[in-house]
């Protein structure tokens, strides 16, 4: 069951190398969103789930723990290299985001939002589609102070892979080891992307 539930892990032959598909996905799509991040770690997941309960040793399968901080841990790395990339943008940066009423609006809402000191619009753009990649470079295009933004890019982070993450080993702990489980979980997702994306949208301006 292990191996036709956990492909990732019957393919790459080791949790190491799944931890690094993990990473340099989750560090990748804050530039290219449409790279499947989120499905890879409910996959690892639910594969670990499926290990588990085949009785694997722990050193064969994903560790949950380990694998909630490596997808946390490249999603802050992907923003802070995203937020310095758009800081230095200069001049060029800031006439494409004038040309954008959507960037204009989401530069607003979030240069408002972190100097209240509330960032939650962040945590809650990490879950929508393109979301993390919007407040990642308008927060560097507006200089906003990284004190004001690394932590609240932390918490997202930690909150998305902890949700993914629970996902993939609940899903397959309640509908069973099997591509269904993986398929229910990968909608959940989904669904909270676009409850975030509906949240965002009714932010005053």
């Amino acid at each position: 069951m292990f191996e036709s539930l956990g492909s990732v892990g019957a393919l790459t032959g080791s949790p190491g190398v799944i931890y690094a598909l993990v990473a340099a996905s989750v560090l990748l799509d804050v530039f290219l969103p449409v790279l499947p991040s989120g499905v890879l770690v409910i996959t690892a997941a639910t594969a670990a789930a499926a290990g588990t309960a085949a009785g694997k040793v722990p050193g064969d399968v994903p560790d949950l723990l380990l694998l909630t901080l490596v997808a946390a841990t490249a999603s802050v790395l992907g923003d802070l290299v995203a937020y310095r990339l758009a800081w230095r943008g200069g001049a060029r940066l800031d006439r494409a985001i004038a040309r954008s009423r959507r960037l204009t609006t989401a530069q607003e809402r979030l240069g408002s939002a972190l100097a209240r000191g509330g960032g939650p619009l962040v945590v809650v753009a990490r879950f929508a589609p393109a979301g993390r990649s919007v407040v990642s470079f308008v927060a560097g295009a507006a200089h906003r102070r990284i004190r004001e933004f690394l932590p609240w890019s932390a918490l997202a982070g930690l909150a998305w892979a902890a949700y993914s993450v629970a996902l993939g080993y609940y899903g397959a702990q309640w509908l069973g080891t099997t591509w269904l489980a993986t398929g229910v979980s990968v909608l959940a997702l989904f669904a909270a992307g676009a409850g975030a994306a509906y949240v965002m949208r009714r932010q005053p301006a």
